[in-house]
């Protein structure tokens, strides 16, 4: 399996480029061609619907950052991990964890998304 670190720096790396042609890179690197991301507010199916939610992210959130704050745990092809979002040397805006499912070429195939702490927001449909 590919460095559970490297996996996780490049998730949060796709989620923090605002430069797209670069995003899309990032997201072929990270992501199966059929990987699904979901979580309470959000949905992506395959690289490029990935591509859109990540965009759409950057128009609502201008200049807020991603990042892991606590360890990775993995077992099989499993892995957990805590993030928080925050503007640029600002205070935390929303926060959660997300649980993924690792393809056996070390890509990204799922991610599961909870969100802990955010203000009140509409939920997906």
């Amino acid at each position: 399996m590919t460095n559970k670190t490297e996996l996780v720096d490049r998730y949060f790396a796709m989620w923090n480029e605002t430069d797209a042609e670069r995003r899309r890179d990032l997201i072929a690197r990270t992501w199966t061609e059929d990987a699904s991301y979901v979580d309470p507010m959000l949905e992506g199916e395959g690289r490029d619907g990935i591509d859109a939610m990540v965009a759409s992210v950057h128009e609502r959130f201008p200049g807020y950052k991603f990042r892991r704050t606590g360890q990775i745990d993995q077992h099989h092809d499993r892995l957990r991990f805590t993030w928080e979002l925050a503007p640029e040397g600002g205070p935390v805006f929303a926060g959660g964890i997300d649980f993924g499912v690792v393809a056996a070429d070390g890509r990204l195939q799922a991610i599961t998304g909870f969100i802990d702490q955010a203000p009140a927001m509409p939920a997906a449909e």
